[in-house]
């Protein structure tokens, strides 16, 4: 992806277009509102927000899934941790590793996570989204699917998305018309949405201006310090291996809190848990991560489970998703491994070389 066209330049007042926003009385009066509480100029706004086109394929996109099958760690998995991601990550953190070790130095999170990461989300900037992000906060905002079962919430989000989107372009010289990403406007190789942006996205490399397109030390240093902002502890495992005493085990009240740490290790194991020793040395609470593979009725292994500590919880704030962290952290264990030159699962070691 290119990067974003920086200028300072106002955009063109459009006539009315086809498929765009030019016309909309809600779309004027929101472009009054927000210029008026950001102190934004008025014209520049509304020139914005009239050359914005709604996009069908993103009110698809942006629903859940009509046909639910059962969730299934193996098989989430199997698209992360995989031969091009590993040989990817590899030569990413070799490449960049003075970054990786200062960002890890800095901050206390590992280079490992900050590689799961960016391996996870854009493949370490190869697939960053062409979608123009004013498109597609401009469609959720206001055209944003009613069959949504969160629909009003999710409306609310991406409005205020749109908002910090504005002031982040006007504030740093960023083109709006031009800047790329999801369909769900999340931008450069972590894909940080707007607001992300503003709170966590840093100048690392020091050349004045923050570029998570194009600076691979930008967007380390960035994922940095969102999980340092999302209360990243130094040093605190992820997660734990967990075991089960079926005569004493309550599992449904080790499940009720989901991935949200409730339980210190004494309580956990008066429910049923059986701990390795290092968990049962934890300081702090813990969950219990239940991971699904497939439906058993039809075939499906067993659940999976791990202990998820509080630093498991804070890379569940970049992506809700149980699925996802692990996925995340497993990513970055692999390669790490790989630089170590430690043996990888034999179903990728061959294919990783």
């Amino acid at each position: 992806m290119s990067v974003a066209a920086h200028s300072t330049n106002k955009p063109k007042t459009a006539k009315s277009i086809s498929g765009t926003y030019a016309d909309s009385p809600a779309v004027k009066l929101f472009a009054q509102d927000v210029a008026m509480r950001r102190d934004l100029d008025p014209e520049w706004v509304q020139g914005v927000f009239s050359q914005a086109r709604k996009l069908p394929q993103v009110q698809r996109w942006i629903l859940p899934p009509t046909q639910v099958t059962a969730k299934n760690w193996a098989a989430y998995r199997a698209r992360f941790i995989e031969p091009i991601r590993l040989k990817a990550g590899l030569a990413f953190w070799n490449t960049h590793r003075v970054w990786l070790d200062k960002a890890e130095a800095d901050t206390g999170v590992p280079a490992s996570l900050i590689a799961g990461i960016l391996g996870v989300e854009t493949l370490y900037g190869r697939h960053m989204g062409d979608i123009r992000v004013i498109d597609a906060l401009m469609t959720l905002t206001f055209d944003f699917p009613p069959s949504h079962p969160r629909a009003a919430a999710r409306t609310e989000f991406f409005r205020s998305e749109l908002e910090q989107f504005l002031s982040l372009a006007q504030r740093t010289g960023l083109d709006p018309l031009q800047v790329r990403g999801s369909f769900a406007g999340a931008m450069g190789m972590p894909q940080f949405m707007p607001s992300s942006w503003v709170k966590y996205a840093v100048d690392f490399d020091g050349d004045g201006k923050v570029d998570l397109w194009n600076s691979p030390a930008d967007a380390i240093g960035s994922v940095a310090y969102y999980f340092k902002g999302h209360g990243w502890k130094k040093e605190m495992p992820t997660h734990y291996a967990v075991g089960f005493d079926a005569s004493r085990l309550q599992l449904d009240a080790l499940l009720a809190p989901d991935i949200l740490p409730s339980f210190g290790p004494a309580r956990a194991q008066s429910l049923g848990l059986v701990l390795p020793e290092a968990a049962q040395q934890h300081q702090g609470l813990l969950a219990l991560i239940q991971l699904h593979n497939g439906d058993p009725a039809q075939g499906g292994a067993a659940p999976s489970y791990v202990l998820g500590t509080d630093n498991f919880y804070a890379v569940t704030r970049y992506n809700w998703s149980s699925y996802y962290a692990l996925a995340v952290i497993e990513l970055g264990e692999a390669i790490a491994a790989l630089r170590r030159s430690e043996p990888l699962p034999s179903s990728l070691a061959q294919q990783a070389k």
